[in-house]
């Protein structure tokens, strides 16, 4: 395993979105919720990289899908995010095994059913934390969503202490 490049995949994802703050500021805020999940539910080191990645990396499809279907929905950024995520990891060398599971992630981060990797299961869990935010989300589906959707811990503890007002 070498070293991390997450900094070097950021860097390559706001240029890939420059001018898009909104997009940029996004996935950071995904990247640092699956950041924190991963180191605290005790990630392996090469599951905590390509969580990282997937983080940064997940919605890479939405600016071909806007293009090409004039719409940025989860099915079209799973079909158009692995190619571009791939050619973009390759170009920073990232090794192929990596850029394959994180591909993989990105193909299926709209997809709630079968998760069975933490990986898989954290990408999920810091998008929602996010979207939940900037989706305006109401509280009704918020607690509809916890109880389907969050496994960790620590998603579980996030949500809670972020949108669950306390009784």
């Amino acid at each position: 395993m070498t070293k991390s490049k997450i900094g070097e995949v950021i860097n390559a994802m706001i240029s890939y979105y420059s001018g898009d703050v909104r997009r940029i500021n996004h996935f950071l805020k995904v990247y640092s919720f699956a950041k924190t999940i991963g180191e605290m539910e005790n990630l392996t080191e090469e599951t905590q990289n390509i969580l990282e990645i997937a983080a940064v990396t997940h919605d890479i499809g939405i600016k071909i899908s806007e293009q090409k279907y004039n719409s940025c929905a989860g099915n079209y950024q799973q079909i158009e995010g692995p190619p571009e995520a791939k050619e973009l990891l390759s170009s920073l060398n990232i090794e192929s095994e990596i850029i394959e599971r994180v591909c993989y992630l990105i193909a299926h981060h709209h997809t709630y059913h079968n998760i069975v990797e933490m990986d898989y299961q954290i990408l999920v869990e810091a998008d929602f934390l996010v979207n939940a935010y900037e989706d305006n989300m109401d509280d009704v589906a918020i607690e509809k969503v916890k109880n389907k959707l969050f496994r960790t811990e620590t998603g579980k503890k996030l949500l809670e202490q972020m949108y669950i007002k306390p009784l």
